[in-house]
C-alpha cells in the first residue's frame, strides 16, 4: 500500500463549518495514524463568492483547533493552466465534445423532460456533431459519459454503491469562459497531488461516480473513497444556520476551548470503546475508519458544554486568565493578565462552562453588581443593615485580613446571639447574587478595603 495522502479542500465562501472542521480532523487523524501526509487545498474557482476574508477564517479556524497540514495551502486559481491542458487532452482523445446549446434551449428541454416525468438531464444532441458545426460558436466542453454499464463506488465506510451510467449526465467540465467546474478540477487536483484517500461528507457521494469516470478517462490511478455521514442539528436534519451555530468561529467567540471542540468533533461519528476524553495524541494513535459510525451524528450543545467545562476545570489558570481578557473587554472591563486575575480565575473554574460564562461570573470582582430586587428584598433586609455595618467595622481594623477575617466575623455573630445567618447577605452585598465561589475566597480576591466598602454600601442602600 502506498503512503497515505489525505486532503481537506474547502471553498472559501464563508466561515469554517463545523462539518468541514470534522472532515478536516478525520483526514488529519487518518494521515497521522497511518504515517501519511495531510494536504490543505483551497478550492477558490468560484471567484464571485470566494474572498480573502473567508480564506483567513478557514486557516484561522483550523489553526485554532490544532488541525495542522503538511503541505499547502494550494489554491486552485493558481493551477488554471493545468486544468486547461487536461481539458484539451480529453477533447483531443475523443472523450469530450463541444456543446453549443444555449441556456434557453437547455432550460426548455429540461422543462419538457419534467413534464414527461423524466429525470432532467442533457439529451446529448451535440455529442456527435462534427467539429466544423461548433466552430466559432460559444461552447462548453462536456464529458462523454458512457451510456451503458455501471460505475461502482467502493466506499470504505458504506461498501459498494452502484450507479447506472445511463442515469449520469454528460457533465460540463469547462464553461464558455474557459473556467473549469468542480468535478473536473477536484479530479485533476487529487491525482496531481497524489491523494490516495478521498475522505469527505456523504453529500459528495453522488459526485463520486462522475469523478471515477473522469479518473478513468484521464488515465489517473483511482484513490480510495470514504463518505462520512453528515452531522445533524439539534432539531434534527442537516445542520442549519437558522437553528444552529454552524461555524467554528461562533464557538470560539462564545468561549469554547479548542481542545474541547476537537474532542467533541472527533466523537461526532467516531469512538473508541467507552472513552470520552481524548488528547490529540490519543486521537492520532487510536483513529481508524473502521470505527467511524454509519449513521448521522446529532450535534448536542449540552454535551459540548459539559466537555468544555471539563477542559476549563483542567486548564492552567494562568492560561485561562490570558484567554479571559478579551471576554472581559466585551463587557467593558479593561484589564490585563496578572497574578491577581489568575487567582480570580482559580475561584471560577468549577462553575464555568465557557469563557463567556466565566467573564460574566468575574464581573463582580471588577465592579459592584447590584442584586436583583427579589434577591435584595430577601437577604438585604432592614434587620441585616446594622449587622453589615458592624462586620465592615470589624474588618476595617484587621491588619492581616486573610488570617483574621473568619474570627472577626464569628465574633460579630456571637455578639448578636450566635444564631444569625449572615453568609448569604454578605455574599449578596459583595457579588450581587446568591451563587459564587466560597465566601472567603471572594473576600480574598476583593481585598479588605473593597469588602468593607461594599458591605457599607449595601447597608446604606438598605437604609435609603
Amino acid at each position: 500500500m502506498p503512503n497515505v495522502v489525505t486532503r481537506f479542500a474547502p471553498s472559501p465562501t464563508g466561515f469554517l463549518h463545523i462539518g468541514g472542521a470534522r472532515t478536516a480532523l478525520f483526514n488529519l487523524l487518518y494521515a497521522r495514524n497511518t504515517g501519511g501526509k495531510f494536504i490543505l487545498r483551497i478550492e477558490d474557482t468560484d471567484q464571485e463568492r470566494s474572498t480573502p476574508e473567508a480564506v483567513r477564517a478557514i486557516l484561522d479556524g483550523m489553526t485554532w483547533l490544532g488541525i495542522t497540514w503538511d503541505e499547502g495551502p494550494h489554491f486552485q486559481m493558481e493551477r488554471m493552466e493545468l486544468y486547461r491542458k487536461e481539458a484539451e487532452r480529453l477533447l483531443r482523445d475523443g472523450k469530450a465534445y463541444r456543446c453549443v446549446c444555449t441556456k434557453e434551449e437547455l432550460d426548455a428541454r429540461r422543462e419538457e423532460m419534467a413534464a414527461r416525468k423524466e429525470k432532467p438531464r442533457y439529451d446529448g444532441r451535440c455529442r456527435d456533431l462534427a467539429s466544423g458545426a461548433t466552430e466559432g460558436k460559444p461552447s462548453v466542453l462536456r464529458f462523454k459519459t458512457p451510456r451503458a454499464g455501471q460505475t461502482v463506488v467502493r466506499d470504505l465506510l458504506r461498501g459498494d454503491v452502484v450507479y447506472e451510467n445511463a442515469e449520469l449526465d454528460d457533465l460540463v467540465f469547462l464553461r464558455t469562459d474557459g473556467s473549469p467546474t468542480y468535478n473536473f478540477v477536484v479530479v485533476v487536483d487529487d491525482a496531481s497531488m497524489g491523494i490516495t484517500h478521498v475522505l469527505r461528507g456523504d453529500d459528495h457521494l453522488n459526485n463520486t461516480p462522475k469523478q471515477i469516470l473522469l479518473y478513468e478517462a484521464l488515465g489517473y490511478p483511482l484513490p480510495r473513497f470514504g463518505h462520512f455521514p453528515l452531522i445533524h442539528g439539534m432539531e434534527g436534519g442537516k445542520l442549519s444556520k437558522r437553528q444552529d451555530d454552524v461555524s467554528v468561529t461562533a464557538y470560539r467567540e462564545k468561549g469554547f476551548l479548542p481542545e474541547a471542540m476537537v474532542n467533541y468533533l472527533v466523537r461526532l461519528g467516531w469512538g473508541h470503546g467507552d472513552q470520552e476524553i481524548f488528547s490529540m495524541v490519543e486521537m492520532q494513535d487510536l483513529f481508524s475508519l473502521e470505527h467511524v459510525g454509519k449513521s448521522p451524528s446529532k450535534f448536542n450543545l449540552d454535551k459540548l458544554l459539559h466537555l468544555n467545562a471539563y477542559y476549563i476545570k483542567m486548564a492552567e489558570p494562568s492560561l485561562l486568565a490570558n484567554l479571559l481578557v478579551p471576554f472581559l473587554a466585551k463587557r467593558g472591563i479593561d484589564t490585563k493578565p496578572s497574578p491577581w486575575l489568575t487567582a480570580a480565575v482559580r475561584t471560577l473554574l468549577e462553575r464555568s462552562r465557557t469563557l463567556e460564562e466565566m467573564a460574566e461570573s468575574a464581573e463582580y470582582y471588577f465592579r459592584p453588581k447590584p442584586a436583583e430586587p427579589s434577591v435584595a428584598s430577601k437577604f438585604l433586609t432592614p434587620e441585616i443593615a446594622p449587622v453589615l455595618r458592624e462586620i465592615a467595622d470589624a474588618f476595617s481594623v484587621l491588619e492581616d485580613f486573610k488570617a483574621e477575617r473568619e474570627d472577626a466575623l464569628k465574633a460579630v455573630v456571637e455578639r448578636r446571639g450566635g444564631n444569625l445567618k449572615v453568609h448569604q447577605p454578605i455574599r449578596v452585598a459583595l457579588t450581587g447574587g446568591t451563587a459564587s465561589p466560597g465566601l472567603f475566597e471572594v473576600m480574598e480576591i476583593l481585598g479588605r478595603d473593597e469588602v468593607v466598602r461594599r458591605l457599607r454600601s449595601a447597608a446604606g442602600r438598605i437604609g435609603a
